[in-house]
């Protein structure tokens, strides 16, 4: 087919998933079908290239498995069977049981939502706005990055960092919990650009990924403990010289304190933390720290899934400050670049809508122990849950307590997706969800700095409709009769940046729709911090925190040990004595696309990897289908082995993940495991603070 064609229509769309490229896509249109999809070559982020995942997003769209009409339940909650019914039906069941619990108390309602659309408009408008208006319970959403955000905002003031567009000029780069080879594949490509540049990259990770692979250099520490290396490395830094003092005096405040707080942070105490060599966190803390070669560190939410998550982030956010690696465009720290744009939350969501009902007070409940809150929370129970962009039973830790939760016969359960999830078969009403192709939105990244217009390429397949058009249905049905739920797509994304902004400011929907994006308006270069200018109370790095004392942690970087630990916790390490890690599958994303039979096909099956010490202890062979098991629950996978080059350090399994508990070959995944227990700062999520047992399956 011709690009010229005359009767192929082409659309620009952008990928929804959560990923911190947000790439560009590109949609050929057919009568009325989209034929080919590919990456925009005109946006200098995605250069034409799009993932293994998404380049084949076709698939997904006209998947035979898509719901394509409204079904109600008709066996026990879980069995997955359902009748189908029409939309009318479907919304007025909906609406008809939220009123009559809302007249006893609407906290008993809970939305249940994250990234399965990144998008403003699909992702976070009509339905805020509809669960405000409702007076519903509020949903902490902190499953993935909340611990991380809140270290590192204390630290410096927002989500705003290095510019991955400058990364190709570093000469040092630090990859710490990250592994863009797989899930930051554009910025992966400008860390090569890098390196043949001559630029060294070291990758910390207690996993061998394909990043640490292709890495100069590959740390493993015991996981949980990356904040007692930062200090490690501060000490060092500190100890021998190696700090930019002029920036320090200029553009940071507690350095004093610092100083003396890391004074007995040596390598050798670090090294028995984390497990690696005293004499490695010592050449660590020299190459980074080397004058006349400005490092950048890509720091990711692997390392935040642990009990000092926020503590761990706060103190390696310290290091760019510390080594005045901020002077340059190529220097500094990339964590988000999500509190780079001006989104206007407050237009998107209408937060004033929430009813001034004294009887009723706004109830928080925390998306990361949600199992818990569906068999515990009094005051009032959770009645009701409705689910969407998420897939709870499959995602969220702990699953035993997840699944009962959702099995409640007393619970109103109602989800809306595009296929049939493991939460899906727990529904009583089951709504079918466009795709991307199917809906109009907005996005902004957490991975570069553009904003995005996403038009729909096709109509609607079936029935299914988006987010907003339930929404604002079930409002209709309500009598909720505000303005704000009359507005269409386009009207929200109009609204969805402040005008005001010093970076948004010049993001109009007309340009978006004309061009496909946008760059915030930032110099080129971008050095955000080179002249100090933080978005902290002080405007300066604080090193010191009067915010974080204020809320009662301590206001200087500390080590906070993994709760489930060989040093930190003996007693649970003599009967579980390996720290079990469940990092993204090459070939899923979170539990997208693991339905999907091309990328069953390329995992093959659920893999736990072990360093062959560990299998010998245990008389463990490549290949043998083995028992993952604690005290929360237990799942099965087949073993990896590589006595060559070991997937993981001595101590450590990790099980690729996350598969649908329905496809995995035993009814459960790697959340069997995991624990509800939350982090020292945001109330995050500890997937990776998790001693197992592993033995061959019986």
């Amino acid at each position: 087919m011709a690009e010229t064609d005359p009767a192929v229509r082409r659309v620009r769309a952008v990928c929804p998933h959560d990923c911190p490229d947000t790439c560009a896509m590109q949609v050929d249109v057919e009568n009325g079908r989209a034929v080919r999809l590919r990456g925009a070559d005109d946006v200098p982020f995605t250069r034409g290239t799009l993932c293994s995942k998404v380049a084949h997003y076709l698939e997904r769209t006209y998947s035979p498995e898509r719901l394509r009409t409204p079904m109600k339940r008709v066996g026990a909650k879980g069995e997955g069977r359902f009748a189908p019914i029409g939309w009318d039906e479907a919304l007025d069941t909906i609406a008809t049981r939220f009123r009559e619990i809302a007249a006893t108390d609407p906290r008993a309602i809970l939305p249940y939502s994250y990234a399965g659309t990144m998008g403003l408009v699909q992702g976070s408008s009509m339905d805020r706005r509809f669960f405000h208006r409702l007076g519903a319970s509020f949903l902490d959403r902190t499953i993935c990055a909340e611990a991380g955000f809140q270290g590192y905002k204390a630290t410096i003031g927002a989500t705003l960092g290095t510019d991955p567009e400058a990364f190709p000029e570093a000469r040092y780069i630090l990859i710490w919990g990250a592994n863009p080879v797989v899930s930051n594949l554009h910025l992966w490509a400008r860390i090569v650009e890098a390196k043949r540049h001559g630029a060294r990259v070291v990758c910390i990770d207690p996993v061998r990924s394909l990043t640490a692979e292709k890495s100069d250099w590959h740390l493993a520490p015991l996981p949980g403990t990356d904040g007692a290396l930062a200090l490690a490395l501060m000490h060092v830094l500190i100890r021998d010289g190696l700090c930019d003092d002029d920036y320090i005096a200029r553009y940071t405040v507690g350095f004093d304190a610092l100083r003396a707080r890391v004074a007995d942070w040596t390598p050798a105490r670090a090294a028995a933390e984390t497990g690696l060599a005293a004499a490695d966190i010592e050449r660590l803390a020299h190459e980074y720290g080397e004058p006349g070669r400005p490092a950048v560190i890509r720091a990711n939410y692997g390392l935040n899934r642990c009990a000092g998550g926020g503590s761990a982030m706060r103190a390696i956010s310290c290091l760019p400050a510390l080594t005045g690696h901020w002077r340059v465009p190529h220097g500094g720290i990339l964590l988000s670049t999500s509190g780079t744009y001006g989104a206007d939350g407050a237009a998107l969501e209408r937060p004033e809508l929430y009813p001034a009902d004294p009887r009723f007070p706004p109830r928080h409940v925390n998306m990361s122990a949600i199992g818990d809150a569906l068999l515990e929370a009094r005051e009032p129970p959770v009645r009701a849950i409705m689910v969407y962009n998420a897939n709870p039973v499959a995602v969220a830790p702990e699953s035993a307590r997840v699944r009962a939760g959702f099995a409640r016969e007393d619970l109103f359960v109602v989800v809306h997706e595009l296929f049939q999830t493991d939460t899906a078969d727990y529904a009583d009403i089951l709504l079918p969800a466009t795709s991307q192709l199917e809906h109009w939105d907005i996005h902004k990244s957490y991975g570069h700095l553009n904003v995005m217009v996403n038009e729909p390429a096709i109509a609607p397949l079936g029935e299914a409709r988006p987010n907003t058009w339930v929404f604002r249905e079930l409002a209709r049905r309500m009598g909720f009769d505000e303005a704000c739920f009359s507005e269409t797509d386009e009207e929200i994304g109009a609204r969805a940046f402040r005008r005001d902004h010093p970076r948004s400011g010049n993001i109009d929907l007309a340009t978006l729709r004309s061009e496909g994006w946008q760059r915030l308006a930032l110099p080129t270069p971008y050095a955000p911090f080179a002249e100090g200018n933080f978005p902290t109370p002080s405007g300066k790095c604080e090193f010191h925190s009067a915010t974080l004392a204020q809320q009662g942690h301590d206001p200087l970087p500390h080590y906070v040990p993994p709760r489930e630990g060989p040093r930190s916790n003996p007693a649970l390490a003599a009967r579980y004595p390996l720290a079990f890690v469940s990092p993204p599958s090459r070939h899923f994303l979170n539990s997208t696309f693991a339905n999907l039979p091309r990328f069953l096909r390329a995992e093959g099956r659920p893999w736990l990897d072990m360093h062959p010490a560990d299998a010998a202890a245990r008389g463990l062979g490549d290949g043998t289908r083995v028992r993952i098991f604690n005290d929360r629950g237990a799942f099965h996978a087949w073993l990896r082995v590589d006595a060559g080059t070991p997937g993981v350090r001595e101590g450590v399994v990790s099980a690729p993940s996350i598969w649908w508990q329905k496809l995995s070959g035993d009814g459960c995944n790697a959340n069997a495991v995991t624990s509800q227990a939350l982090t020292d700062l945001g109330g995050g999520a500890t997937f990776y603070d998790c001693l197992v047992e592993v033995a061959a399956a019986g």
